[in-house]
């Protein structure tokens, strides 16, 4: 029986080979004699790849035509799979060129991509990133981890992931620091698709030195390639970067996003300011080139478009007059202590161009992305855009707008006069004032900026009345700009009844005078300023004056768009700018304005507000000028100011400065002549 099994084995073993013999045999025929050459043919096909080159970003000019963001030429070192080793056994040899590479990289001292959350810490151990290296290290984990990538459970230790990276690229023979660093780049080759069609940076702005080295030993770094490329260049790097803005490499999320669009997935992206609002035209159109591979490996590149860099941008601000701002705001807020902050704005009454826009403390656009983390913790934050996104209590400079929404409905006028004896009573309330002012009318209200006042203008108006004139003024409404700003709150029944709050009595008195909720930004109220300057017309704000293809030389002008006509009379607003002009002769800002030739007209303001349990006080001063024939609005804040007085040096500053060099010959210059 056992020698019948054993027989019967033998057999099937003996005609499983033969079937599998035969099955190598055909297809051996059918290669080789049947279809020779169809099969030959394949073999020495032409592959043809068509590869985007990058255009240049567009320049970024001020409204004179000085530049303000150009591009310069550099070097990146990319490796290109053209060239770059790619069979199934030439993991060695890719591992060993990425090596030279990283050792070339380390001997002059250049900066190479590490994408890899993986580090190794004192004591040997392989483990993650943590927040102090990376700010997204969580998402970067995760997309680690991920089926595209390493492939492991959610659950995966770092030592896990390194071993499955290990493994993925046969690193085996080198030690764990030296794996660490090939894998870095060997990861970032898989994370950004490496392929013909995408070339992949692995080193950004290297020297002549390292150019010259990898192009005489183009054997040793198989592969990698010198690409010019252009990069981001500041006339003045600590200059608005809160306007400007920054650029950046593409995120996974955003390549998906736009990878239609023509966007690769190693492009850089405007990430804030101007350089991200402004992105469908900085960019500019890649070109192309095709890259034709033939059956013998032999490579051929030729490029069949140029690319086309990225429109000219004409910003509404002045670079002078921008630094000016910058510099007279610092110390100002200096001098008040040592941690005080503010912004201030300056536009042109009747177009609603930004002509200046200013924060302290700021940021220097060269080491931005360099020093992130440690300018995201300092207390002050520098990163932070108030004259956009910082909302204040406007304490008395709302005042104006009181009076000519009392004016206008009729509740008061000319003649009206309330008597102030440094306190106002309402139903079982107390307000105050800051002096006993005696009988007042508008004008003198607005000159002593008397509380008691504007309580009877509010009782009189009521809140859904004063709100109306809010939201003509653009109060509580965002001003168009371009980049991203606060909507800030206009107080009132609305606002409180999200919160499940309610509006009282006195909450309306207390709104008058600029409290309650009522948070605005220095953009609002510097174009609430302009609108009662220029009687009534309220516009957009913009910093883009101007676009001008680079293609075709078209300069697009974005010109002046009156949001809203804000109904007030002449002989109303008239007497609204006569008491805001007492205020800049008679009242706290006089001594300074009297020092500049330009006459002005202002409101000053105070809020309080509450810091670790001190006490300080806000100052704001919205300012125009020339009085007779309003041109430019200013609005600043300083925080901890003690009084909006204080602030009048930067406002006083600005104005004098624009008109002793704002000149006739200046103002008839063509922007296409200066670019």
């Amino acid at each position: 029986m056992d020698a019948r099994y054993k027989s019967a084995r033998t057999t099937i073993v003996i005609i499983l080979v033969l079937s599998t013999l035969f099955g190598f045999g055909y297809n051996l025929y059918d290669i080789q004699v049947r279809n020779n050459e169809y099969y030959a043919a394949l073999n020495n096909a032409v592959k043809t790849y068509t590869v985007s080159i990058p255009a240049s970003r567009g320049e970024i000019v001020d409204r004179n035509g000085n530049p303000l963001v150009t591009n310069r030429q550099g070097n990146s070192i990319v490796l290109n799979a053209a060239y770059f080793p790619s069979g199934k056994d030439d993991n060695a040899t890719r591992n060993r060129i990425v090596l030279d590479l990283i050792k070339l990289f380390k001997k002059n001292k250049e900066e190479y991509v590490h994408n890899l959350p993986l580090k190794i810490t004192k004591n040997g151990k392989i483990a993650f990133y943590s927040k102090a290296d990376d700010d997204e290290y969580e998402k970067n984990i995760k997309t680690m981890k991920s089926k595209d990538m390493l492939n492991v459970q959610a659950y995966a230790t770092a030592q896990n992931c390194f071993d499955v990276m290990v493994e993925k690229y046969g690193l085996e023979d080198y030690d764990v620091a030296t794996a660490l660093e090939i894998g870095n780049i060997r990861y970032e080759l898989t994370r950004l698709l490496f392929s013909v069609q995408n070339p992949v940076t692995i080193a950004d702005d290297v020297s002549d030195k390292t150019v010259a080295a990898i192009q005489e030993n183009s054997e040793k770094y198989q592969g990698a390639q010198c690409q010019v490329v252009a990069y981001r260049e500041y006339a003045d790097s600590s200059l608005a970067p809160h306007i400007i803005g920054t650029i950046r490499k593409i995120n996974a999320e955003e390549y998906a996003e736009k990878k239609d669009l023509g966007y690769g997935i190693d492009d850089e992206i405007g990430e804030s300011g101007i350089e991200a609002s402004c992105e469908e035209y900085l960019r500019g159109t890649p070109g192309e080139k095709t890259v034709v591979i033939d059956g013998d490996g032999n490579v051929t590149e030729t490029v069949t478009k140029e690319p086309i860099q990225g429109d000219t941008i004409v910003l509404t601000i002045d670079k002078d007059l921008q630094k000016l701002a910058q510099n007279k705001l610092k110390e100002t807020c200096l001098e008040v202590q040592y941690n005080s902050t503010g912004a201030v704005v300056m536009s042109d009454c009747n177009t609603g161009e930004i002509l200046a826009a200013a924060n302290y403390p700021s940021y220097d656009l060269n080491d931005y992305y360099e020093k992130y983390n440690q300018l995201s913790k300092i207390s002050t934050k520098p990163l932070y855009n108030r004259f956009a996104m910082g909302t204040y209590a406007p304490g008395s400079t709302f005042k104006p707008l009181m009076a000519c929404a009392a004016l206008q409905e009729g509740v008061v006028d000319g003649s009206t006069t309330f008597t102030c004896g440094g306190e106002y009573h309402y139903l079982d309330m107390k307000f105050g004032c800051t002096d006993a002012h005696g009988s007042l009318n508008v004008e003198q209200a607005l000159q002593h900026s008397c509380n008691i006042y504007f309580y009877n203008c509010a009782r009189r108006l009521g809140i859904e009345r004063m709100n109306m004139y809010g939201s003509m003024f653009g109060l509580g409404e965002k001003t168009g700009v371009e980049i991203p700003e606060s909507r800030g709150i206009l107080a009132g029944p609305e606002y409180r009844k999200k919160w499940d709050m309610v509006w009282n009595p006195g909450d309306t008195v207390q709104a008058a005078i600029g409290q309650s909720d009522n948070l605005f930004t220095p953009l609002q109220l510097c174009n609430y300023c302009a609108t009662i300057a220029n009687g009534g017309k309220r516009y957009q704000m913009h910093f883009v004056k101007s676009r001008i293809s680079r293609s075709t030389g078209i300069v697009t002008e974005t010109g002046a768009n009156v949001v809203r006509n804000v109904d007030i009379s002449p002989k109303n607003m008239t007497m609204v700018k006569t008491g805001m002009r007492k205020v800049a002769t008679q009242g706290g800002p006089s001594e300074v304005f009297g020092r500049i030739d330009t006459k002005v007209a202002c409101k000053t303001g105070t809020s309080q507000v509450v810091v670790k349990g001190v006490k300080h006080n806000n100052g704001f001063l919205i300012t125009y000028a020339p009085y007779d024939n309003p041109e430019v609005a200013v609005s600043s804040v300083i925080e901890y100011a003690g009084s909006g007085s204080s602030t009048a040096k930067i406002t006083s500053s600005v104005i004098d400065y624009y008109y002793s060099n704002n000149t006739d010959a200046k103002n008839a210059q063509q922007e296409g002549t200066l670019l």
